[in-house]
């Protein structure tokens, strides 16, 4: 498995997301676990909303694996915070982010998070009260490190007035079809082009490089916002065709080229798989060693329906 900078270490280019867990039983978790770890995947994505219930599929996870001390420290354990799902609204207030932090870890039977990422952005955010929440958690040695999901560069910047610990990943939704952070900048300055219009902050790609920030990229294999997966779409035919021949070449299935579409990307980012079924997992995994060329990049890129100026 091909890896990226993350931090001061590395990580794998494609991470098991634990979103879909929560009505899986116990022994088709552990096939998932261990169809990931096969593939080289040793890092695992969660979210304290994740289940429908805060907790839920952190609970889940650690109740099927029931994970030795020496197998936990074999693995990295990210989750997220910020989102309140029962009083409609986004919270990065100290006493927030500090409880669901001990929430995650007595779910996940741990006793660190080896990743803490801010959900989405809290618009009533004070970047000191973060700060605290930052400098006690890592003080007690129960988070090591620190990032923000679906942040925009300034919104990252405000944060780092206070926040002296690295914030080394931010986590983004992209796929081929679904890519504003990569197809903006291409159409930068070109009136009338929906393309053109910014949306993210601008620059979040170029940002994230810049500033050591690893982008993990999530609904990799969605056409947008949760509206169903391009692979095999009769919607995205010409993309589809351009998947399958470039899939029968490298000897893989659709899936892989799909994801290594976005790790060819010099940005070094990882992709956040979604799935539960184990072998997509391997055959998505595969995608992290095929280095695209440039032509088949942007072969891939035009097939989306992206402009080319």
């Amino acid at each position: 498995m091909k890896t990226v900078p993350f931090g001061s270490t590395v990580a794998p280019s494609v991470i098991a997301g634990m979103m879909r867990i929560d009505d899986k039983d116990d022994a088709h978790i552990r096939e998932l676990y261990r169809a990931a770890r096969d593939a080289g995947i040793d890092f695992f994505d969660h979210a304290d909303i994740y289940g429908g219930s805060m907790h839920h599929c952190e609970s889940r996870f650690a109740d099927a694996l029931q994970l030795s001390a020496a197998e936990r420290d074999e693995i990295v354990l990210q989750t997220k915070c910020g989102i309140v799902p029962a009083q409609g609204m986004f919270d990065f207030s100290y006493e927030h982010i500090v409880t669901q932090v001990e929430g995650s870890l007595r779910a996940l039977r741990t006793d660190r998070l080896d990743v803490l990422l801010l959900h989405r952005p809290d618009a009533l955010v004070e970047p000191e009260d973060v700060a605290r929440a930052f400098d006690e958690l890592e003080a007690a040695g129960k988070v090591r490190a620190f990032g923000v999901s679906n942040h925009t560069p300034r919104q990252i910047d405000l944060l780092r007035t206070a926040v002296k610990q690295p914030l080394i990943a931010n986590q983004l939704q992209l796929s081929i079809t679904h890519a504003p952070i990569i197809a903006q900048p291409i159409a930068m300055n070109m009136a009338g082009e929906d393309q053109a219009v910014v949306r993210d902050g601008g620059g979040i790609v170029e940002y994230c490089r810049i500033n050591g920030i690893t982008v993990q990229a999530w609904s990799p294999f969605q056409g947008g916002f949760f509206t169903g997966v391009f692979l095999g779409n009769p919607e995205y035919a010409e993309l589809n065709a351009v998947i399958d021949r470039l899939a029968a070449a490298y000897d893989v299935t659709p899936i892989a080229i799909a994801t290594a579409w976005i790790t060819r990307h010099p940005a070094n980012m990882q992709v956040v798989l979604g799935t539960t079924t184990p072998q997509r997992v391997q055959d998505a995994a595969a995608g992290a060693d095929i280095e695209l060329t440039r032509a088949e990049w942007y072969e891939l890129f035009r097939a989306a329906g992206h402009l080319l100026p």
